[in-house]
């Protein structure tokens, strides 16, 4: 079964659909750095690397070419043009990236189509935004005669054994055929529980990070022995692992770490740090789980991020763990791109979820 990618990162949602079995046959990212990231992970995966809005035309897609399209456009393009929305929505500039996703699904009519996004994108506008994505769907006019049913879900990374407070929305649309998504939810996992009855055991920050050992100069550093199941299921053949760097902190902000204690942040300080977040030099417990990993995990003030024991931020290694990818999985770039990369991706356990929920749609389909 075929999949695209579009809005395609570093590649977490395609990694998920590879593990399940699925074939990444095209994807686009607009950034060379994070677009060089997927093509060193997925080879054999055609990548597009250029604006979606200059490719969203049948020189470059076709009919048929898939069965799923997959893919998160950025948030920051939902918004309103002026009160009514029947007429603008679609043709306001500043929603072109969904529309270019909605071009790319007209041309090629896959079966099932996913969106992941905030879930803030369900009550923009008081939920207008939502509705007039649903209808321009549901619209025959737009897909020669068929229509996608769609149906979302808010998750949350804790449920899919994922030591992480992430919660998004996902939006499942198929081709002329009505579901039920929660029960087919109920059933995709257990389905993967049959097969891994570890999957969604609740995970720890330390069941994750603790056989990480400390950073070093190049990021390349050998595995502990394995500490966890959910090591166990992220660890590669190759002992090696890669990009675990160390931020190079301020001597002023290792002071403030040295104060902070597990599950503590800025508050504790006997001095005020302007930050945009509630959490800012919050300091991470062994016991318990991340926030969401943002772009931002290498930078003290930017929330709670600190390592459980030691006085730094995460690795990129112990983000990529956290959020769920596999360890022979290697972030290239500056460490700018490398944050941003694995701040906004799809967990990859997440996606491999969501591609056996796929597959069980798709063979329900068949018959």
């Amino acid at each position: 079964m075929k999949v695209i990618d579009l809005f395609a990162g570093c590649g977490g949602f395609s990694t998920g659909f590879m593990q399940a079995g699925f074939y990444i046959s095209k994807a686009v990212e607009f950034d060379v750095s994070i677009a060089n990231t997927y093509q060193l992970n997925h080879p054999d995966t055609k990548t597009l690397v250029a604006d979606i809005g200059t490719i969203d035309n049948h020189q470059n897609f076709s009919e048929g070419e898939a069965d799923i399209i997959i893919g998160g456009p950025p948030c920051q393009g939902f918004s309103m043009a002026g009160a009514r929305i029947r007429g603008g929505f679609i043709d306001d500039p500043r929603n072109y990236l969904f529309k270019h996703y909605f071009n790319v699904v007209k041309i090629v009519k896959p079966e099932i189509f996913i969106i992941e996004n905030v879930k803030g994108i369900l009550t923009m506008s008081k939920g207008a935004i939502f509705k007039e994505i649903v209808s321009l769907f549901s619209d025959k006019k737009n897909f020669g005669g068929d229509k996608y049913y769609v149906h979302h879900k808010v998750v949350n990374g804790l449920n899919f054994g994922i030591p992480q407070q992430r919660e998004r929305v996902i939006i499942i649309g198929c081709k002329n055929k009505d579901f039920d998504i929660e029960d087919l939810f109920a059933r995709t996992r257990e389905t993967i529980l049959a097969k891994q009855p570890d999957y969604f055991n609740r995970v720890t920050v330390w069941d994750a990070i603790s056989n990480i050992p400390a950073p070093t100069e190049n990021g390349e550093c050998v595995a502990l022995p394995i500490k966890s199941a959910y090591q166990k299921y992220l660890s590669s053949n190759s002992a090696i692992l890669y990009n675990n760097t160390a931020t190079n902190h301020s001597d002023i902000a290792i002071k403030r770490m040295q104060h902070i204690k597990q599950g503590d942040n800025w508050t504790c300080l006997e001095e005020e740090i302007h930050s945009v977040h509630s959490g800012a030099y919050g300091r991470l417990e062994k016991m318990g789980v991340s926030p969401t990993i943002t772009t931002r995990f290498d930078t003290p003030s930017g929330g709670k991020f600190i390592h459980p024991v030691e006085n730094r931020t995460l690795t990129p290694r112990e983000a990529a763990r956290i959020q769920s990818f596999p360890d022979d999985f290697i972030f290239y770039g500056k460490k700018s791109s490398i944050c941003k990369q694995i701040g906004n991706a799809v967990p990859p356990k997440i996606a491999y979820f969501l591609a056996n929920l796929t597959r069980s749609l798709l063979n329900e389909n068949s018959n």
